[in-house]
């Protein structure tokens, strides 16, 4: 019983990775296409079946030539791939510098 317990404690010594850190540039870039997908489903929704109308108005005062069609739609996704991509490697950047 007692060689069972210390291979359990060496499994976990050896599986945990202590401090785990983020890869700041692969961790932007599923951030940016993640928000840039969102917004431009969002867009779509919102052009065809006028579903979302009033968060494209309000993003669109953020993202320059966002709009209820199907080219702001594109524009818009365009925009969120760019703030996700950004926003996510800041976010990633001050975690590693945090922990």
């Amino acid at each position: 019983m007692a060689k069972r317990k210390k291979a359990i404690r060496t499994a976990r010594t050896t599986s945990a990775c202590g401090i785990c850190k983020l890869n700041a540039p692969k961790f932007g870039l599923s951030c940016g296409i993640l928000w840039g997908l969102a917004v431009l489903i969002l867009g779509l929704s919102a052009t065809y079946a006028n579903y979302g109308t009033a968060v494209i108005e309000l993003l669109s005062s953020v993202y320059v030539g966002l709009d209820i069609t199907l080219v702001g739609a594109i524009v818009g996704g365009i925009w969120g791939f760019l703030d996700g991509l950004i926003g996510g490697f800041i976010f990633a950047w001050l975690y590693n510098k945090l922990i």
